[in-house]
C-alpha cells in the first residue's frame, strides 16, 4: 500500500475559492493535497524526463489538402516528452523546472515546477516498464497533463506525452487534421517507443516494455483513444462540411480494413477523459460496440464540449463489448481531473482571447489539485490493474457507485470493519461528488 509523501503539500479545500488556489500554486504539476486519496501520491522511484523529436514520414497533408485531386503528402513532425523512472533518490517536490513552456494563449512562455530530473540516467535494472501514452486535447499541448506524466513515472511506468502537429497552442490549424491525424499519431509514437527501447544507445533500451501499453486522451486525446480502442466513426462523421477534407476521415470509418487494422494489440488499456465525438455524431452504437480494449471513461457531469449524457455517457452505454468505468466528477464542466491547474499567468487577460487563458485549465466547481489528484489516484489503480497485473488494486476500484453512499465502519484501532463502505483510499469526509460505475464486457 502506497503512503502519503512525507514532504506533501497542504492546500486550502476545494470550497477555498480559486483565488487562494491560484495564489497557492507556484505553477506546481506536483502537489498532493493533505485531503488526496492514497494512491495520489507520489511512488518511491525518482523521475527523469526528456524530449525527443519523431518524424512520421509520408503522410496526408491534410491542412492543405483542397479536394480529392490534391492530396499533399508530407514528413509529419511531433515532439514528445518522456518521464521515466531514473537512477538515484527523488528530487525535492517542486525543485525542478519545465523552462518555457507556451500556455493557452498560444503567445507565453512560463516556467512549470515539478519533480523530474532533465536527463537523469534511466533505472534500466527496474526495467522494463509499462508503457503510457499520453494525448492533449485541441489546442494543447504535452504539459497539459504533466501531472500523470511525472506521477506515474514515479510509480514504474514510461510516459510519452506528444504534441500532436496542428493542434498545439502555437498551431491550432484546420480541425480536420486533428480528426484524421490524432489516432495515427498515437499509434505512431507507440510503434517509435517500441523501436527505441530496441535501439543500442537510446535511453529507452531495455526501460519500456511497449508491448504492454496504456493510453490516456484528453477531449481530443480521447477522440483519437477511443479510435484506436476499436470505435470506428459513421460514415456520416466522414462527410461534414467542417470536418476532414475530401474523404479523408474514412480510413477510420467503422468496417473499413483500416479501421478494423487499428486496434493494437500491445495496447492493453485506455483511459479518456472527457472524449470528444459521440456528442456529434462521430460514432454511434454500432461502431462502439466494436471496442473490445477496457476503458476508464472520466468526465464532468456538467460538460457542455464533450457533453455527458449525449457524449461521454452515451460511449459508456454503447461500448457494450468493453470491460469499462466511468468515474463522474458531479459537477464539473470540461476540464475534470485532466489539465494541470492553471499557471498564474493565465489568470491575466490575453490579447486576442475572448476568455481568460485560465478557463481552459479550471473548473468553476472543483479545485484543480483535487481533481488531479483524484485522476492520479483512479489511474494508478486501473494501470495497476490491467499493466501490471496487481490484485491489490481491485479494492480501489470494486467501490459503491456513489461516493457518499459509502458508510464509514471502523474498530477500536480506526480500521475498516468488514461493515465498512467508504470508498477505499480516501479519507474519511472526502468521498463526496464523485460518481464510479463499472459495466462488465459479456
Amino acid at each position: 500500500m502506497m503512503k502519503p509523501l512525507a514532504a506533501a503539500i497542504v492546500l486550502a479545500t476545494a470550497g477555498a475559492g480559486l483565488a487562494q488556489d491560484v495564489a497557492s500554486h507556484d505553477n506546481r504539476i506536483d502537489l498532493i493535497r493533505s485531503d488526496a486519496p492514497e494512491l495520489a501520491a507520489a511512488g518511491p522511484l525518482a523521475v527523469g524526463v526528456q524530449t525527443l523529436e519523431v518524424v512520421n514520414p509520408d503522410q496526408l497533408d491534410i491542412v492543405n489538402v483542397t479536394g480529392p485531386d490534391a492530396m499533399p503528402r508530407y514528413d509529419r513532425p511531433l515532439v514528445v516528452e518522456v518521464w521515466y523512472p531514473a537512477q538515484g533518490a527523488p528530487a525535492v517536490a517542486g525543485s525542478q523546472a519545465y523552462e518555457g513552456v507556451l500556455i493557452r494563449d498560444g503567445k507565453r512562455r512560463v516556467a512549470l515546477h515539478g519533480s523530474a530530473l532533465r536527463d537523469a540516467p534511466p533505472d534500466v535494472a527496474g526495467g522494463p516498464y509499462p508503457l503510457i501514452l499520453i494525448s492533449h486535447g485541441y489546442p494543447g499541448n504535452r504539459y497539459l497533463m504533466a501531472h500523470l506524466g511525472e506521477n506515474l513515472a514515479s510509480k514504474g511506468y514510461v510516459t510519452v506525452s506528444i504534441d500532436h502537429t496542428d493542434s498545439t497552442y502555437d498551431n491550432p490549424a484546420a480541425f480536420g487534421s486533428t480528426l484524421v491525424n490524432r489516432p495515427l499519431d498515437q499509434l505512431f509514437v507507440l510503434n517509435q517507443i517500441d523501436a527505441l527501447s530496441k535501439t543500442e544507445g537510446s535511453f529507452l533500451t531495455g526501460l519500456v516494455d511497449a508491448g504492454n501499453t496504456g493510453l490516456i486522451g484528453y477531449s481530443m486525446g480521447g477522440y483519437g483513444a477511443v479510435i484506436v480502442a476499436g470505435g470506428g466513426v459513421t460514415e456520416a462523421s466522414t462527410k461534414y462540411d467542417w470536418g476532414a477534407p475530401a474523404g479523408t476521415l474514412l480510413m477510420h470509418q467503422d468496417g473499413t480494413d483500416s479501421q478494423r487494422a487499428l486496434p493494437d494489440p500491445r495496447i492493453k488499456a485506455v483511459v479518456a477523459f472527457a472524449p470528444w465525438g459521440r456528442n456529434t455524431g462521430f460514432w454511434d452504437a454500432a461502431g462502439l460496440a466494436n471496442i473490445r480494449t477496457p476503458m476508464l471513461l472520466i468526465a464532468g457531469s456538467k460538460d457542455d464540449v464533450s457533453l455527458y449524457e449525449g457524449g461521454t455517457r452515451m460511449i459508456f452505454e454503447e461500448a457494450v463489448n468493453s470491460d469499462r468505468y466511468l468515474l463522474t466528477f458531479i459537477g464539473a464542466n470540461h476540464n475534470a481531473g485532466a489539465p494541470m491547474p492553471a499557471p498564474v499567468e493565465a489568470w491575466e487577460p490575453a490579447e486576442g482571447l475572448d476568455f481568460i487563458p485560465a478557463e481552459h485549465y479550471s473548473d468553476a466547481v472543483w479545485d484543480s489539485v483535487r481533481m488531479n489528484n483524484v485522476a492520479q489516484h483512479f489511474t494508478t489503480a486501473y494501470f495497476g490493474k490491467l499493466l501490471k497485473g496487481d490484485a491489490g488494486m481491485d479494492r480501489y476500484l470494486a467501490l459503491v457507485e456513489m461516493a457518499e453512499d459509502g458508510v464509514a465502519d471502523r474498530d477500536e484501532a480506526g480500521k475498516p470493519t468488514a461493515a465498512d463502505t467508504y470508498w477505499a483510499g480516501f479519507p474519511l469526509r472526502s468521498a463526496i461528488g464523485l460518481r464510479l460505475e463499472h459495466r462488465s464486457a459479456p
